[in-house]
Parts: C-alpha cells; sequence; structure tokens
C-alpha cells in the first residue's frame, strides 16, 4: 500500500474486517469515528467495552461509528483467532459495534492506518501505542483529532464526540 502523508484521511486507507472482507473506511465519510486498539483479557476490557456500547448505543443512530481493532501486542491480551474475538467481544461484551481483523499497532508490522494514526497525534510518550484500548477521535472528514490514552474512560470523552457530532 502507498505511504500517507500526515495530511492524508483515514477514508484513505482499506483494512479488513473480523471475517477477512476489504472495508474501504470512505464508507464512513461524514461520521464521526473513535477507533480503538482493543483486547478480551485485558484489566481494562470490561470498563472500555461497556463504556463504548453505552457510547455507541446513545450516538450510533446521531453518525457515531467505534471501530474496534484487536491487537495481541500488550502481554498478550487478545491471544484468539478473529472468530474467537467476534464471539468474546458481541457475545460477552454485546459489542454492536464493528470489529475489525486483528493487527498490530507498533512496530514494523503495524497496520498502515495505525501507522497514519500515531503520526498524526503522537501521544504522550511519542507516536508508539503504549497499551490496549488507545483511542483517536476523527471528525466526519476523516480528520484525527484528538488521541486518548487507554486509561481515559470512554464516557469521560462524550463532550467531544457531542461537539463533532454537532450535538450542544
Amino acid at each position: 500500500m502507498a505511504s500517507q502523508s500526515k495530511t492524508g484521511s483515514v477514508y484513505d486507507f482499506t483494512v479488513k474486517d473480523a471475517r477477512g472482507n476489504d472495508v474501504d473506511l470512505s464508507s464512513y465519510k461524514g461520521k464521526v469515528l473513535l477507533i480503538v486498539n482493543v483486547a478480551s483479557q485485558c484489566g481494562l476490557t470490561n470498563s472500555n467495552y461497556t463504556e463504548l456500547n453505552q457510547l455507541y448505543e446513545k450516538y450510533k443512530s446521531q453518525g457515531l461509528e467505534i471501530l474496534a481493532f484487536p491487537c495481541n501486542q500488550f502481554g498478550g491480551q487478545e491471544p484468539g483467532n478473529n472468530e474467537q474475538i467476534l464471539e468474546t467481544a458481541c457475545t460477552r461484551f454485546k459489542a454492536e459495534f464493528p470489529i475489525f481483523d486483528k493487527v498490530e499497532v507498533n512496530g514494523d508490522n503495524a497496520a498502515p492506518l495505525y501507522k497514519h494514526l500515531k503520526s498524526s497525534k503522537g501521544g504522550l510518550f511519542g507516536e508508539s501505542i503504549k497499551w490496549n484500548f488507545s483511542k483517536f477521535l476523527v471528525d466526519k472528514e476523516g480528520n484525527i483529532v484528538d488521541r486518548y490514552a487507554p486509561t481515559t474512560s470512554p464516557l469521560s470523552i462524550e463532550k467531544d464526540v457531542k461537539k463533532l457530532l454537532g450535538i450542544a
């Protein structure tokens, strides 16, 4: 895949969903996106999935999409295959938002989308992602607006989501 400039949009990327199908992120144009690297066996899993579900339920009809990318780079906390990950996310955690193919978010094999996210919004410790449940907020034009630490509660960013959705 061609390298993406820092000024590019997340809409320039095609990713795989958990069933191996190509998903052109331009299909999300006009939506506010919250892109999260998830894991099913992390200490942050229960609270993050619960609050992500609450945000999604509350704002999906107003244009919010949560894009979950499983990642096993932190403590081996997402060891399953995509089928197992879907089972856990959708059955145990009742996730209704899209779950994508397991990716790497750091290193030479990092997914191109994650390379773009990190180069656009470096974190507290530079570009690399430090743990599961790092969150990137993307506006309706595909621009990365903010980055949140794994320990940031999804509900605590509700005001930022509402602002991008144009809800007072």
